[in-house]
């Protein structure tokens, strides 16, 4: 289990010398982001990794797992996303932000709710494994298969586990399998701000699913007469790409730790300064950026 001396041979390096050379100029801005998202991502990496001991002395329960689960995923997407940074492909960036958003804000969501959500939020995610069940019952063949009798096992093993039966989702059929019946929206909304969906994490969805206003931004080129041709490369990132995305993934990681009676003056600390960071980097980027 990480302690607080893992976490400082990550941000001891960050004094104020080191801090004024790397925000010098654009391109000692983008260097010093890439190092601060990475050192990020280890932060959260570890934090993931802190137990109270006397509340939790060996792991989590089914009231507390799904939400460690989100935490986990938010710095592994996080980590993905630095190395396309690195390799300045801007376009795979925007595919990973958005589950990563959408991991915060549910994980967020989550803590500030009883556990009954929490339950739900389990029951939720079996919506096509009940349907594998229903499929079984239908004398699909594809269960006979090798692939099918493993992935039918897993179904039953994961629900054995719960104590769940096919009888134990009416609510969830109900609410059309989505948490408390609200759209991702109304959960932003509560979490964040409605403000902010349309330019995050709803754009976002284009990254995903693709639309003709993505591909004029990242896969073509307009020519002068109004036709258009291949751009057949990647688009370099910049801050702009990451910093924002940190506004959502510090918070659920500072309820967490309240959540489990771990948060104390150290890690409070350690989270505003990364929330300081990373603000002071995207100001510093946005006065010298003069492009498109």
């Amino acid at each position: 289990m990480p302690n607080m001396d893992e976490i400082r041979g990550i941000t001891e390096k960050y004094d104020d010398a080191y801090v004024r050379e790397g925000l010098k100029s654009l391109e000692g801005i983008n260097k010093f982001a890439l190092t601060f998202y990475r050192d990020v991502a280890d932060i959260y990496d570890a934090l993931t990794r802190i137990r109270n001991i006397e509340r939790n002395p060996i792991g989590f329960s089914l009231d507390d797992a799904p939400i460690l689960g989100l935490l986990v995923r938010i710095w592994k997407l996080l980590k993905e996303i630095i190395k396309y940074y690195e390799q300045e492909n801007a376009e795979i960036i925007s595919i990973l932000e958005r589950p990563l958003i959408e991991a915060s804000v549910i994980a967020s969501y989550l803590m500030t709710n009883d556990r009954s959500v929490i339950e739900d939020y389990r029951k939720c995610s079996y919506k096509d494994r009940l349907r594998i069940l229903r499929d079984l019952e239908d004398g699909s063949v594809f269960y006979e298969s090798k692939a099918g009798k493993r992935l039918l096992e897993s179904v039953r093993e994961k629900m054995a586990f719960e104590k769940l039966t096919a009888q134990d989702f009416d609510v969830q059929k109900k609410n059309r399998w989505k948490i408390q019946g609200k759209t991702f929206h109304e959960i932003f909304s509560e979490v964040e701000h409605a403000d902010l969906y349309a330019a995050t994490y709803g754009m976002m969805s284009e990254s995903i699913h693709g639309s003709w206003n993505e591909s004029m931004d990242w896969c073509l080129i307009k020519n002068d007469d109004g036709t258009f041709k291949a751009y057949p490369f990647y688009h370099p990132a910049d801050v702009r790409y990451v910093s924002p995305t940190l506004r959502f993934t510090n918070k659920p990681f500072r309820l967490w730790l309240q959540r489990i009676d771990a948060y104390d003056e150290n890690s409070q600390k350690l989270l505003d300064w990364v929330e300081r960071v990373n603000t002071a980097l995207f100001r510093q980027f946005d006065s010298r950026y003069d492009g498109g």
